[in-house]
């Protein structure tokens, strides 16, 4: 996929960063990593909350295979293919994933009063 298809196909969702990943793209929005374009494919985020939308479409999570196994993302899934030609759906799902990795960040986050202490020592 290339940067213009790219582009082309998130214009119903807004605009997008696309940064040089692996052999493809990774696609952010406000430095929110929500997306990504490999030899792959189109590959979105997802979690416990979009999952099974992604289930119910038959689509499949990432994977990719090191000489000793194959390692599957339950994170990220595979674009199904019908959304490449309804760009108003493929821009509900680019939302939902964006939010799904918005989720992921906020439970990041550090928690509790020693998190919050090594949070304020790094600001100071």
């Amino acid at each position: 996929m290339d940067r213009d298809f790219l582009l082309d196909i998130f214009a119903s969702f807004g605009p997008v960063t696309l940064r040089r990943m692996f052999s493809g793209f990774g696609i952010s929005v406000d430095g929110v990593n929500f997306a990504m374009a490999l030899r792959a494919g189109l590959i979105l985020r997802a979690d416990e909350l979009t999952i099974p939308r992604f289930e119910a479409e038959g689509a499949k999570p990432f994977q990719y295979t090191t000489s000793k196994k194959t390692v599957t993302v339950a994170s990220y899934w595979h674009v199904p293919e019908r959304l490449y030609d309804d760009p108003d759906e493929f821009a509900e799902w680019a939302a939902a994933a964006l939010a799904a990795a918005q989720r992921a960040a906020l439970k990041k986050r550090p928690k509790g009063r020693k998190a919050a202490k090594k949070v304020l020592k790094r600001k100071t």
